[in-house]
């Protein structure tokens, strides 16, 4: 696959806080992350709306990092709070209740990534353990996990991860994969009866300046890596291991005073606040849209919009493709 200029990226919606998070339907509609407390909405015609709520559990409101959709149209929210993590519920009226915000007797720190699967399991992802989460920018970092709610109750199914980040289930069913950021690593898990996982492999080791944050499956069994800092999006073959860059707006400047910092254990949040990119402003996420399925809207943490190109390669449906 020849890589795509970056003269081919168009730039859609307006005034939206850290769009981390993008999730697209059938029908066209695309649902970001917003900092803002909530979701927001880019409808087919243009328009937008932005949901969000109140309670009095989270004083300091929601900070939405990871969405998924659900089948009344309320959405999931992993939240990035310093206050209070865990996965909360957000219908359009402006309704905020917990979903999970306890695992085995402990609070949920401030989250990911939650995603349901076919089996209407919900997984999260908790990036670190340590305060501030910058203390977990470190190659060897290894206090990130991976949890589980379903029938059984929530507990944690995979740990000792390198700051975890976005998860998915594979289009078959029998993997976990998830990026480890800061571990520099695709890596995934073998998924056993009773959402049990099975040993960790690594799929793939990232280079410099290349920190995996989301990703999707396309319908030939490739993975799609959506990375900050080099701003890239790779395709990774996790059979054969070829590696594509597909997108990319680097500056090699930046990328090697963050490379610097990173080496040196030094990696702070002004090194992942200043990406001088114009276009893909720390690219974090790609969901798969329109109606064949190659479409790719990128979620970025900088930007206030989102990005769209037009790929070569059809995704897989998500779950909530048809909500």
């Amino acid at each position: 696959m020849n890589q795509i200029p970056l003269s081919d990226v168009t730039l859609l919606g307006h005034g939206l806080v850290r769009p981390e998070c993008v999730l697209a339907t059938k029908a066209g509609d695309l649902y970001t992350a917003d900092w803002r407390g909530g979701v927001a909405h880019l409808r087919p015609d243009g328009s937008q709306a932005l949901y969000t709520g109140t309670t009095a559990d989270l004083p300091e409101g929601l900070r939405p990092n990871g969405i998924a959709l659900e089948p009344d149209g309320s959405f999931l929210i992993a939240n990035l709070g310093s206050e209070l993590g865990g996965v909360w519920r957000l219908t359009r009226e402006g309704q905020i209740s917990p979903v999970l915000t306890e695992i085995e007797g402990r609070p949920v720190p401030p989250s990911n990534y939650v995603v349901r699967d076919q089996a209407g399991r919900l997984w999260l992802t908790i990036s670190t353990r340590l305060k501030p989460r910058s203390l977990d920018y470190r190659l060897d970092s290894a206090t990130g996990y991976v949890a589980v709610l379903d029938e059984r109750g929530a507990r944690i199914v995979a740990d000792g991860l390198g700051f975890t980040n976005e998860c998915q289930i594979s289009p078959d069913g029998r993997w976990l994969y998830v990026n480890e950021t800061y571990g520099r690593r695709l890596s995934r898990f073998p998924i056993n009866p009773g959402a049990r996982l099975g040993p960790k492999q690594i799929v793939h080791e990232f280079g410099k300046g290349q920190f995996p944050d989301g990703l999707a499956f396309d319908v030939e069994g490739k993975v799609w890596i959506a990375g900050v800092i080099a701003n890239q999006l790779l395709r990774i073959d996790p059979e054969g291991g070829s590696v594509e860059i597909v997108l990319s707006e680097t500056d090699a400047a930046h990328v090697a005073w963050v490379e610097e910092a990173f080496i040196a254990n030094e990696l702070g949040r002004p090194h992942m606040d200043s990406n001088p990119a114009v276009k893909l402003r720390n690219l974090s996420s790609i969901a798969f849209g329109g109606p064949d399925l190659r479409t790719a809207y990128l979620g970025c943490l900088l930007g206030d919009r989102i990005a769209q190109v037009r790929l070569t390669a059809s995704g897989t449906a998500p779950v909530h493709w048809l909500y």
